[in-house]
């Protein structure tokens, strides 16, 4: 059966494989980038600037901080209540050139036991859930030295 790919949230990554990215975008006037994206007023108390542009973020990034989870998340999130929950890996990741943290999960397989403080990760696609007709696209974070 052939699904559509759906981003989970529009315009917050692009590209497949290599061409990967967040996407996030930057003030004109002072310079601040933010993720998610902002397409109406730039967050920094300190600008009256209002020009943002799209900027795709670094690839890579080191562990900040990581958890497991190990309990079913109520709505929005998407899943199926008759299937078994499997836990999952979740990655606060300091991003290597905009030196900011993003959340997202580990590829599927990675647990805590894998990871450390520091270690570095780049983001890659990921599928959150998988439907009749949809395949919901989205990010994780993947260990380097786990190609």
């Amino acid at each position: 059966m052939s699904r559509t790919r759906t981003p989970v949230v529009a315009d917050w990554f692009s590209g497949e494989g290599e061409d990967f990215r967040l996407l996030g975008t930057r003030c004109g006037a002072c310079g601040s980038v933010f993720f998610p994206r902002e397409d109406s007023f730039c967050r920094n108390p300190g600008c009256t600037g209002g020009e943002l542009a799209e900027v795709p973020l670094s690839k890579r990034g080191r562990i900040w901080s990581y958890t497991d989870g190990r309990y079913r998340p109520p709505l929005p999130y998407v899943s199926d209540p008759d299937a078994e929950w499997e836990p999952y890996t979740l990655l606060a990741v300091e991003l290597e050139d905009e030196r900011m943290v993003v959340l997202g999960q580990a590829v599927p397989g990675v647990t805590t036991a894998e990871l450390e403080v520091g270690m570095e990760v780049e983001a890659v696609p990921g599928v959150l859930n998988e439907e009749a007709g949809t395949t919901w696209t989205t990010w994780h974070f993947k260990p380097v030295s786990a190609r």
